[in-house]
């Protein structure tokens, strides 16, 4: 049987956050947009499909709860919430605030403008408030 392993460009790309009951919470490191990556703790999984109905079930729980406790904690005009996995295949969802005056309003954030990575203490305090936000989630 294969482990969980994450991918290597979400691992380059993100922080981690923490564990949730099925995901783990990976903060995208792009200061543009509040933006977490959640990715199922589950070998060989590329779409949401292939995982049984409990984990699509826990899946979507975590991330509406997660856009939920995004958009108010960072005044939000819009959630994003996506899988694309064109680049990266193993299965992940993207959960981004979005705010009409944003770098790529009202396109979406994927291929859209030049990531603009954290500074580390911009970083530590986004990670900080992220943690916050989480650690507040019924899941």
């Amino acid at each position: 049987m294969k482990t969980f392993e994450l991918d290597p460009r979400l691992e380059a790309d993100t922080f981690p956050l923490c564990d949730l009951p099925l995901c783990s919470a990976l903060m995208m490191n792009d200061a543009r947009y509040p933006w977490v990556v959640l990715v199922p703790k589950v070998a060989s999984v590329s779409e949401v499909f292939e995982l049984n109905q409990d984990d699509q079930a826990q899946l979507w729980r975590e991330a509406a709860a997660l856009g939920a406790t995004m958009k108010e904690a960072f005044h939000a005009d819009k959630i994003n919430i996506a899988t694309l996995g064109n680049v990266v295949s193993q299965l992940h969802i993207h959960v981004v605030a979005r705010y009409q005056d944003d770098a790529s309003w009202p396109a979406p954030v994927w291929g859209n403008g030049t990531p603009k990575p954290y500074d580390l203490t911009r970083q530590g305090e986004r990670r900080a408030q992220l943690l916050a936000q989480i650690e507040g989630l019924t899941l």
